[in-house]
């Protein structure tokens, strides 16, 4: 007992020094940890495209450093995470840790964040609790309460009255599950089936069966960013698009990246969500342009939080001078706002978490093309799941 204490104690001393260490180089060192393969594979590829876009466009070195990404791929698997952490914290000594496609990476990674004094910054994992992990993590992402809570008063308030619920059978789906329920039901409406399928390679046709016997006026679907394209193809074989039971939920489901795969099945579904790559914005209208032009495919959300994350260390870095110490950088982020391609975001200097637009949207075709067309807008809405607290 007392040999594990004190290894885990040098462990914990040699993390710190590194962090340390790593602080004082020419070089700032962002360790990207992502899934690269495996069912979430887009999520990550997103997200380093858009970090390559950021530097294309404004260069590799900001505030006298320069700024190199290693990009690593964890396949969304927490214990490739959390070794992957370590070793670039250890060996590679960077400065930032990044990334972390699903909430269990992101969990994994927090106790290596807290002893080396490392910042984590979340680009994709949506789980409430996660920057309450570590003083030294900051999310550029969303929260599923976010958008959930959002779609449930809408639901309740636009003809809606039965809804089953299809939810991932991990933390963001339970939050998000809660989420639309609380609101949902508090708005007079009610859930008459409630089906939680499994994260890793879901076959959702027996559920779906289930949500068409339950005949309900819609189904709210929460899967994680990467699923929705399957869950579409299996909605529409099972006839659910012909039945008229709308599909509803937060954005992951109607991915930008995957939604024009999905055929006009998706069409009419409304969902709540951060960013689409309709945004009107001519700021996002470049962001789209650029994109394309450099990968030949279309931004989702999981681009812009990778972009956005790019985005905060850079800003970080000039606030501090060149600083990139932990310490130093958390305190820079910290309160932090600007114009994302997404529309105006901030980083609560509380809890660290995202502040930001939620937007009911619509699957509309424009051009030919599949979006999700915006037709109101939730101006800076946090977490409520950390509001209640």
């Amino acid at each position: 007992m007392l040999k594990t204490f004190i290894s885990g104690a040098v462990a914990a001393a040699s993390l710190l020094a590194l962090g340390a260490a790593a602080s004082a180089q020419e070089t700032v060192k962002i360790g990207l940890i992502v899934p690269m393969t495996g069912g979430q594979a887009s999520t990550g590829q997103q997200i380093n495209n858009a970090i390559k876009l950021y530097q294309q466009k404004n260069g590799d070195t900001v505030a006298g450093k320069k700024v190199e990404v290693i990009l690593k791929d964890d396949a969304a698997l927490p214990d490739n995470t959390k070794r992957l952490a370590q070793e670039l914290i250890v060996n590679e000594k960077v400065n930032i840790i990044a990334g972390f496609g699903v909430t269990p990476a992101a969990l994994a990674a927090a106790p290596l964040a807290t002893q080396a004094k490392v910042p984590e910054i979340v680009m994709a994992a949506g789980t409430s609790i996660i920057t309450e992990r570590s003083p030294y993590i900051t999310r550029t992402s969303f929260t599923l309460a976010q958008s959930s809570t959002i779609i449930g008063d809408w639901a309740a308030k636009n003809g809606i009255k039965k809804v089953a619920t299809l939810t991932s059978d991990y933390a963001p789906g339970n939050d998000a599950l809660a989420a639309f329920k609380e609101h949902f039901t508090a708005g007079g409406g009610s859930v008459v089936e409630e089906v939680k399928v499994p994260l890793a390679n879901p076959d959702f046709a027996p559920f779906l069966q289930r949500m068409k016997d339950a005949k309900p006026d819609a189904i709210f679907v929460f899967v994680p960013a990467g699923q929705g394209g399957n869950f579409m193809k299996q909605y529409a074989e099972r006839g659910l698009d012909k039945s008229g039971i709308k599909v509803i939920g937060p954005g992951d489901v109607m991915d930008d990246d995957l939604l024009n795969g999905m055929g006009d099945a998706a069409l009419g579904a409304v969902t709540a969500h951060i960013y689409s790559a309709a945004h009107p914005s001519t700021l996002n209208k470049t962001f789209v342009a650029d994109y394309r032009k450099a990968f030949g495919a279309r931004p989702g959300f999981m681009a812009v939080g990778g972009w956005d994350g790019i985005h905060l260390v850079y800003e970080a870095l000039k606030k501090t001078g060149g600083k990139a110490d932990g310490d130093s950088l958390m305190a820079a982020m910290k309160g932090m706002k600007w114009e994302s391609p997404r529309g105006p975001i901030s980083i609560d200097p509380e809890t660290r978490d995202i502040v930001q637009n939620v937007y009911i949207r619509e699957v509309k075709k424009v051009d030919g093309e599949l979006y999700n067309v915006e037709f109101a807008t939730f101006e800076a809405v946090k977490d409520p799941g950390k509001t209640k607290k």
